[in-house]
This record gives structure tokens, sequence and C-alpha cells, in this order.
């Protein structure tokens, strides 16, 4: 039986409006197994916690030891979830599974672009990983959509690096990308609109609905070798319901992975 890997990164240092993500992976643990839902996906597989290989959750003190933590825990025969964290996150796991896959291609569910070169005079923060993913060379392509937070700044960094963004005002011709290589789910949980998803830092209205997310995951064809589920932030949510969200596309992403 294929297993997945698990493993969750305790780390929010590079928020820059609020601190929290780093309490989620916990609480996404605890939600997946409510016993207000089940362990099935909606295509019927059952994701139960004999699939996993848990790897747990890691205090991280030092950014980079993300990757040194993530490298450990990859193994080349099963895929990999994430729970963070904040989106800085995305970038050393991203070193660690091209270490071992390659260019990869990812698909990056998210209200905003992350792709500054630095914010806030830090080159590392939650705002600048897919600049950093593509500046190093770790993706051969980045398909983005839900994208409602463009800027000058960012566009042009989208342009240098040939990033395919789907922005939200355009959802309704959003097709799902031909994909060349291994891909790499990154979800942000505020590509969700607030009113599916209060707990995040960066409420931005106009957003994915939970049926619209659920309908990219399961639209992907290509081996899905890894993915993350970031900035869900438990200080800002309602009584747990984006706990609840986060753990129904867990589930899914698992079912796809499979």
């Amino acid at each position: 039986m294929k297993k997945i890997s698990l493993q969750g990164i305790i780390y929010d240092e590079k928020s820059s409006f609020l601190r929290g993500p780093r309490l989620a992976p916990p609480l996404i643990r605890e939600a997946y197994h409510s016993n207000s839902a089940n362990y099935y996906a909606e295509d019927g597989s059952f994701i139960a916690p004999d699939l996993f290989v848990d790897m747990g959750d890691h205090n991280i003190k030092d950014y980079f030891d993300i990757s040194k933590t993530t490298a450990k825990n990859l193994r080349v025969e099963n895929p990999m979830i994430t729970f963070g964290g904040d989106h800085s996150i995305t970038f050393p796991i991203i070193q660690a599974f091209h270490s071992i896959y390659g260019k990869l291609d990812i698909l990056h569910i998210d209200a905003h672009g992350d792709l500054y070169d630095s914010f806030e005079g830090d080159p590392y923060s939650h705002a600048c990983p897919f600049y950093n993913i593509m500046k190093s060379g770790l993706a051969e392509n980045l398909y983005q959509v839900g994208i409602r937070t463009l800027n000058d700044t960012q566009r042009a960094n989208a342009k240098k690096f040939g990033v395919n963004i789907n922005e939200m005002k355009d959802f309704q011709s959003f097709k799902m990308p031909k994909f060349k290589n291994p891909v790499y789910l990154s979800l942000d949980m505020d590509a969700l609109d607030p009113a599916f998803a209060p707990g995040v830092s960066h409420h931005e209205p106009g957003g994915l609905s939970t049926r619209q997310v659920i309908d990219i995951i399961q639209k992907i064809e290509a081996p899905l070798v890894g993915a993350d589920i970031v900035e869900y932030n438990p200080t800002r949510d309602i009584n747990g319901m984006t706990a609840m969200v986060c753990a129904k596309l867990f589930k899914e992403i698992a079912a796809k992975m499979l």
C-alpha cells in the first residue's frame, strides 16, 4: 500500500503582519481526527491515519533548518504533505524536493503572488518564497491561481521568471495547466475568500470558495509529489471552521497523491 509522508513545520518568524501560523499543525491534525467528519475523500478514498508515515511537528529555530528537516523526512517512494507555518517555509522545502526530484512544476494557490525580492527588509519573508524559488532555478514552471493583490513589483518579477498567473478577476477562464514535471502544490489558506476561511492573517476579500479549491485539486493530472498547507492562523479562526477546511483539503490532496 502506498504511503504518504507527513510533517508539520512550527514556524512563523517570517510573517509580516501577524504571528500565529506556527500554532496550526497540531490543530489541523485535530480537525482531521474530528468525530464531526470522517476519513473519506470525495473520490471514495479512505484517508485513514495508517496511510501516513507521520514525522511529527518540528519546532524550527533557524530558517534553513526547514530544508534539512524536510530532506531528512523525504522518502523517494512517498509523496509528502507539510502543515505550516507561514508561507516562507515553501522555499526551503522546495530546496529539499529539488535535491531529489530535480526541477518541478509548482501549482500555487494564493491571494498573493509572494514574488517580492525582499519585503520589509527580509529577503526570506513569507512574501518572497516564489521569487527565491524561481531565482534559484528550483522550478521549471510556476502556475499561480487565486491571485488578487499584484502590484508593479510583483508583475515585473512574474514577467522576469515567466510565471503563469491566473488572477482571481479572470478565474472564469482558468484551465488546469498541462504539467511536464512532477508537481508540487502550495496552498495558502488566504486563497479562499475570508467567508470560507476566516482563520488567516491576511483577509483578502473576493477569493476562491472551498468548492473551487477542491475542484482545482481534483483536476490535477500529474504525479503530485509534494504539497503544503500554509498560513492558517488559529488566533483568527471562528469555531475551528478554518481548521476543518484545512482538514478537508488535506484529505483531497492525499487522495490525489494516491
